[in-house]
């Protein structure tokens, strides 16, 4: 009997098990699709708080250069992309993701937007452990401390000038707190070089197709 006890509940665990990862699988396969699709929602928002839609009719989710930790002065840990926004083909601007590593509790990751002229559209902080109430007014959703970016270029302020206060730049750093924004300001200039040096790869146009066929 006990046997017989000992098999049929192993049977019944055996059957638990399978019914479970069979609805664990179903369930995803239902809903990919839909996280996929609004995981892709929430990066064309954070992308059009930088570029909004009236200044580019192109999908920057489809138009991307790829970059990595190869690429110098970004300080990316993984495989990300650059987006570019156009107007009629011609590339107006483009959104470099770069990371802080140097931020007080750890890297902060960033996107900055360039314009063509050179010039900063926008920057955001996509993640940070930064501490509440200090660090993290790098976050919009917490300060707007960041705006103060927007129509910088690496001629305004010139090099000297792109650090806190505090180490002689023009850019302010939070009370109580100079390492965070330090941090930051460093990692949007490393942007700009970054910009300035592959220029002719960033701001290439695409020739429109001609009706009727390939060129």
């Amino acid at each position: 009997m006990l046997g017989q006890s000992i098999t049929r509940n192993s049977l019944l665990l055996a059957l638990f098990a399978v019914c479970t990862t069979a609805l664990i699988a179903g369930t995803y396969l239902f809903t990919k699709d839909t996280i996929a699709q609004q995981k892709r929602l929430a990066e064309e928002r954070a992308l059009l708080e930088i570029v909004p839609r009236s200044r580019h009719d192109n999908s920057m989710l489809d138009d991307t250069i790829a970059v990595g930790p190869q690429d110098a002065g970004l300080g990316l840990l993984e495989d990300k992309h650059i987006y570019i926004a156009r107007q009629a083909g011609k590339a107006i601007a483009v959104i470099i993701p770069v990371v802080a590593p140097d931020g007080y509790s750890g890297d902060i990751e960033l996107i900055v937007g360039i314009n063509r002229d050179g010039t900063i559209a926008g920057v955001r902080a996509l993640s940070h452990r930064e501490t509440p109430g200090l660090g993290d007014a790098v976050d919009i959703k917490k300060s707007d401390w960041v705006l103060g970016f927007e129509g910088r270029s690496l001629t305004n302020p010139d090099l000297n000038g792109w650090a806190v206060k505090k180490d002689k730049g023009v850019f302010d750093q939070f009370t109580g707190a100079t390492i965070t924004p330090r941090a930051v300001v460093a990692a949007t200039l490393r942007a700009l070089q970054f910009a300035e040096a592959n220029r002719k790869t960033l701001f290439a146009d695409h020739k429109p197709t001609p009706a009727g066929g390939d060129s």
